[in-house]
């Protein structure tokens, strides 16, 4: 029973390269459906692992792991498809690599690091995910209209700022707390 997150993630990490090539052959329903199941599985396996106690290191490595997998690749493939902006396709992977590579530098500088996602971070990973299901939506299923993908690109260009700043702000105020103790 603890194995189950950790296969349901692993699924959704899975369904990553699957997404990619129905983009790539224009097949939109197949992909929202693909992306619909991830958020399925995604839900499931958080409901599974705090109902069933069922949470392990490599869990907490691979669910965010699979998300963001999902989610990036989906911003690449529309942008490149042109069906979001190219400067929010960049925008959101340069927060994403921005957080990473603060992470790892924290991590070196003070060493037992660990990070918990901020508030805006959540919000902002929510918008984006409702932006890729929209347009998927539209164009996979004809629900929706290009005006929600309006509204959403900029809600969640100006959340990705919102939550990239936020990052940078604790990781600075972290760093300089540790260097005071020293």
């Amino acid at each position: 029973m603890i194995y189950v997150p950790n296969i349901l993630s692993f699924a959704r990490l899975l369904s990553v390269p699957v997404a990619i090539m129905l983009m790539l052959d224009g097949n939109f329903t197949a992909c929202f459906w693909i992306f619909v199941a991830a958020g399925v599985t995604d839900a499931v396996d958080g409901w599974f692992a705090k109902t069933f106690d069922a949470r392990t290191q490599f869990g907490a490595f691979l669910d965010p792991l699979a998300d963001k997998a999902l989610v990036v690749s989906t911003y690449l493939m529309l942008g490149w498809l042109g069906h979001i902006p190219g400067w929010l396709v960049v925008l959101v992977v340069f927060r994403d690599v921005l957080i990473i590579g603060g992470a790892m530098v924290a991590y070196l500088m003070l060493g037992d690091f660990h990070s918990r996602p901020l508030a805006i971070s959540k919000l902002n990973t929510a918008v984006q995910i409702a932006l890729v299901a929209a347009v998927l939506a539209r164009l996979g299923v004809a629900i929706g209209h290009p005006s929600i993908d309006w509204v959403l690109v900029h809600v969640a260009a100006a959340t990705t700022l919102a939550s990239g700043f936020a990052y940078l702000w604790e990781w600075g105020r972290r760093l300089a707390r540790a260097d005071g103790q020293q």
